[in-house]
């Protein structure tokens, strides 16, 4: 808009008037020798003048708020009765017609959080992303362990007080954990921090899917090491979560014995091979921008064989139990008790007799002495693999995955990985590589919108996160307990719920030979398929059944669900147009497309009562809000 602002530095500027009206008065006459002279200088000052303006670059335009010294005059201001909105001329110019930055802010929001309401979006988009990150960075809610326990305390109580038999009361497993995480995420202020927690627990993988099932305060103890190192160091956070008993119990490498062949003893190798193939390095030698590295005959390299695994497999050994629970007074700590009677939030201890002694052969030649202790050993192996160039391309790749997209280019890649190698001499910065995940320009600009290889497909438990995170919630007592039970039969998904140690689904994962022939993955299609698809589907329509479903609950307590509430939706469904502008900034982040918009409306507009009249307002937010959370405009994050 160079033209309207050069001509608003004209008209507001008495010289340049003058100027121009004189060389206007030139034009119109024939000029003396003199006055032709003088046109030509006048002409060449205007010129450099205008000329000087228009180079500069103006970020104001109609309709952006530049209103300053402008008035409106309209044929009419339009105000509709039962509506709190009017219609004003100067909302043309004056920027509150416009909700560029507002649904630019949805979208970095669907990113970095479970959902947020619109009020929250609004807040946020008068700020810069990266101060809100900074401030995010600080804030951290009340340790899940320790809200875990209290509400197992306090079901307990209640189940005693419906009558229930104490002896009866069923034991401290995952749904207490479940019921913490819930609880937790609603109303809470460490948006990103839960954000980046989740996406780390789907790296750094344990699950409740085996013999952790029944220890609710492991699983929450475990869910605390990732949320408190969510801004931390990577060294520090890979240290943690290998002598976490919870993952000593998940790999096995708790009570993991030194070698004794006389007894055909030997070193597990579970946790040996997993922390290099999916916690740190990968399969294939990686350059920096995430793409392999290849020999002379275009080969994948290896990083690592059986050999190496038996090395690094000697290192994880001696880690045994720090304490015994307090249930279990009459047994003593020791190297190879079971987990059972094991304090399941403490760090696992080095028991050096049995430990494997000497020194062992990592990779790339590096070598961890002999007469250190077990737990030097430990220390040199996470260096080692913290320091691997392969670690930076391997670990932001998959976050890039898990929070913007699928298939981030090379360069994003590079530009992420750069960073966890060196941000001010720090190598592993968590902090700052979240940032630049987030405020990339791959992840920003809205030029990749429309990239076919740009966006990720939101994985179910995201989904369900967003609605409640979304839409108001009808609830009297503050509990915000859910087990999910439901929602994870259907999708097979909930927070430390995978089926395995390689997550819910691979982030190489290729759907059909489209992708394929595209060079393109998509992990999260790997779980969508003709069962999963239906039941998600199946499940936002009972979410919607707010009369008879609710979005959280429990079980055998006699509580009251939680479900949605419609009210202050109810207000904007009295124009099937309206409402769905508002979802598409809430759910669709404004990327609701034309034909979407059009099939939703036209659903919405006949739902009227037997008088032809909207009255049935809380029917079209349901249906809205299922229209639209199955759509596709939804479901891909672009």
């Amino acid at each position: 808009m160079k033209s309207f602002t050069t001509m608003y530095f004209i008209e507001n500027n008495k010289l340049l008037t003058s100027i121009f009206i004189y060389l206007i008065y030139l034009r119109n006459k024939k000029p003396t020798i003199t006055e032709f002279a003088m046109k030509n200088y006048l002409s060449l000052i205007l010129y450099f003048i205008i000329t000087c303006v228009c180079s500069q670059n103006y970020r104001d335009y109609l309709g952006a708020g530049h209103s300053e010294g402008i008035s409106v005059s309209s044929s009419s201001q339009q105000t509709k009765d039962g509506w709190r909105e009017s219609a004003e001329g100067i909302n043309t110019i004056n920027g509150n017609g416009l909700d560029g930055r507002l649904l630019e802010t949805s979208r970095f929001l669907a990113q970095a959080t479970f959902g947020t309401n619109l009020d929250y979006i609004k807040q946020v988009s008068e700020g810069s992303f990266e101060d809100w990150i900074d401030r995010q960075c600080d804030i951290n809610s009340a340790p899940l362990i320790n809200l875990t326990q209290n509400i197992y305390d306090e079901a307990r109580a209640i189940f005693i007080s419906n009558g229930g038999n104490p002896d009866d009361f069923g034991n401290f497993n995952w749904q207490y954990f479940m019921y913490a995480w819930w609880q937790s995420n609603i109303n809470n202020e460490d948006l990103l921090r839960q954000r980046i927690a989740l996406a780390l627990s789907e790296i750094l993988v344990i699950s409740r899917e085996s013999n952790l099932s029944s220890y609710g305060i492991g699983l929450s103890s475990y869910y605390d090491v990732l949320k408190n190192n969510a801004f931390g160091n990577f060294r520090n956070l890979l240290k943690e979560i290998t002598i976490h008993p919870m993952m000593g119990v998940y790999l096995s490498h708790y009570n993991n014995p030194r070698s004794i062949p006389e007894n055909n003893i030997h070193p597990d190798e579970n946790f040996a091979r997993e922390i290099m193939q999916l916690f740190t390095i990968g399969l294939y030698e990686l350059n920096q921008d995430g793409t392999y590295v290849l020999d002379g005959s275009g080969d994948r390299i290896p990083t690592y064989d059986n050999d190496d695994i038996k090395e690094f497999a000697k290192i994880f050994t001696g880690l045994g139990p720090a304490a015994v629970e307090d249930q279990f007074p009459d047994r003593t700590v020791r190297f190879g008790m079971g987990h059972y009677f094991a304090r399941k939030d403490m760090p696992m201890i080095m028991y050096d007799d049995w430990h494997e002694t000497g020194s062992k052969q990592l990779l790339n030649g590096f070598t961890v002495p002999a007469g250190q202790s077990g737990m030097q050993d430990i220390d040199s192996a996470i260096d080692h693999l913290f320091n691997h160039p392969n670690t930076a391309p391997f670990i932001c790749k998959r976050l890039i995955q898990q929070l913007v997209k699928s298939n981030p280019s090379p360069a994003y890649v590079s530009r992420v990985s750069g960073v966890f190698n060196n941000t001010k001499g720090v190598r592993g910065d968590m902090k700052a590589v979240i940032k630049a995940i987030l405020l990339d320009e791959e992840a920003r600009s809205c030029s990749w919108i429309e990239n076919p290889t740009s966006g990720k497909l939101i994985e179910p438990m995201m989904r369900y996160f967003n609605v409640v995170r979304q839409i108001d919630l009808n609830n009297s007592d503050g509990r915000y307990w859910n087990n999910g039970y439901h929602f994870y039969g259907d999708t097979g998904q909930a927070p430390l719920s995978a089926p395995s140690v390689f997550n819910f689904f691979l982030p190489q994962y290729v759907p059909n030979s489209e992708f394929a022939d595209s060079n393109l993955v998509a992990p999260e299609f790997q779980i969508h398929n003709s069962a999963t698809s239906i039941n998600y589907l199946n499940q936002v329509d009972a979410w919607t059944n707010v009369r008879w479903y609710e979005v959280l609950r429990t079980w055998g307590l006699e509580l009251d669900g939680t479900p949605l509430d419609f009210e202050a939706l109810k207000y904007y469904a009295r124009d099937s147009e309206v409402l769905v502008n508002q979802l598409d900034k809430l759910f669709t982040r404004g990327q609701l497309s034309d034909e979407s918009k059009e099939v939703i409306v036209s659903a919405l507009d006949p739902i009227l009562n037997g008088w032809g009249e909207v009255t049935y307002t809380d029917l079209r937010v349901k249906m809205a809000i299922y229209l639209i959370m199955i759509s596709p405009d939804y479901v891909i994050l672009k």
